[in-house]
């Protein structure tokens, strides 16, 4: 199973997309100031790696999930 990731940065609010096959050793290796606000599951790795591309693009797809998101990130 591969994951595509959003973090939250706590301080400056800013996001962070990723991808990873191992979604809680991949969250504690970032920093203390990050929480995870949402993620996606994929069996294939090249689809989660699409997804994260097509969410850093800063294209439809990341402004969707931020719109599905607003409340809850407080943007």
């Amino acid at each position: 199973m591969y994951y595509v990731y959003v973090l939250k940065n706590k301080i400056n609010q800013e996001l962070y997309f990723g991808y990873t096959n191992n979604l809680e050793r991949r969250i504690k290796e970032h920093s203390q100031a990050n929480k995870l606000v949402y993620y996606e599951a994929y069996l294939s790795e090249k689809d989660a790696r699409n997804r994260e591309m097509k969410l850093k693009d800063y294209g439809q797809s990341r402004a969707h999930l931020k719109g599905r998101l607003k409340e809850s990130l407080e943007l």
